[in-house]
């Protein structure tokens, strides 16, 4: 499973597909607030990000994905 949560955090690792997008919702739903930790994670799936930036949490990382890291990670941090 790429998709985790510990004490106040959910933890985004390795490649998430686009079934991991509906346990990150779960995730995020039942812990609200918690910090979303990518920095372990590899390829996103589009779903995967959309729910991170809906989330509007915060977000703790370098992101693992470098293009992700470019281009969406300023957004998912606002």
């Amino acid at each position: 499973m790429t998709v985790r949560r510990g004490p106040g955090v959910i933890h985004v690792e390795g490649a998430c597909g686009v079934e991991e997008a509906e346990i990150l919702l779960q995730a995020v739903v039942e812990a609200p607030g918690a910090v979303i930790d990518w920095s372990a994670c590899g390829r996103l799936h589009t779903a995967v990000v959309q729910v991170i930036l809906a989330a509007k949490g915060p977000v703790r990382g370098p992101c693992g994905d470098p293009w992700l890291e470019r281009w969406v990670a300023r957004m998912a941090r606002q």
